[in-house]
């Protein structure tokens, strides 16, 4: 029995590679410290905001202090208008929502509340965790066991849907099912668009 469908955020429910740079960006020219390179943007789409700065810092506590000081002067909102969703994912995860329960799990932080309410999507999710909850981000299997324990569900009854090797090792560690999105990640089950979803949870829970 399928009980619960967690999706992961960027990269998943919309492409935020834009958005996250420029966030970024802005951060690190507050500091006059140099742009994202490019391997540094194709993190940033799936690191925590932390977990970015402890990249960039190279274990520098002082300087990973001030990104974090910088960060938290930084009003996150303008940055959503940069976010690119596939389609209205309003309809879209109601529809599952009749057949399963469905949660969130990211590392994000302090910016769910607000893309929530951007994406319209306040009220959909019968759980959220993100890094904000005080765990480890991914891929430590934390946020996926916290989401899980929020909807009250088995891991027997969970599958994850992510587009990142950390969310494929979190999912592993959880002891939860996989999907896949896109062509950021391999793994056993790999869909190619998030329209194919329902498709593949009607599969799953038929099997």
């Amino acid at each position: 029995m399928l009980e619960l469908v967690i999706f992961d955020a960027d990269g998943v429910l919309f492409e935020s590679g834009d958005s996250n740079t420029a966030y970024y960006n802005a951060i690190f020219k507050m500091l006059r410290e140099p742009p994202l390179s490019p391997e540094e943007e194709r993190l940033g789409v799936f690191l925590s905001a932390n977990q970015v700065f402890e990249q960039r810092a190279g274990g520098n506590r002082e300087r990973i202090r001030r990104m974090q000081e910088a960060g938290a002067q930084l009003d996150f909102t303008p940055f959503f208008h940069l976010l690119e969703p596939p389609f209205e994912l309003r309809p879209f995860l109601l529809d599952i929502k009749r057949r399963h329960k469905i949660g969130l799990a990211t590392n994000r932080s302090v910016t769910v509340p607000r893309l929530l309410e951007h994406l319209n999507l306040i009220g959909v999710f019968d759980a959220v965790a993100c890094t904000q909850d005080k765990v480890s981000p991914k891929p430590a299997p934390d946020i996926v066991n916290l989401c899980m324990q929020r909807a009250g569900v088995t891991r027997q009854g969970t599958v994850y849907v992510g587009d990142s090797e950390i969310d494929y090792i979190a999912a592993q560690g959880a002891g939860v099912r996989f999907i896949g999105l896109g062509d950021r990640v391999k793994s056993p089950v790999v869909i190619e668009r998030l329209h194919d979803l329902p498709a593949e949870l009607e599969r799953i829970a038929a099997g």
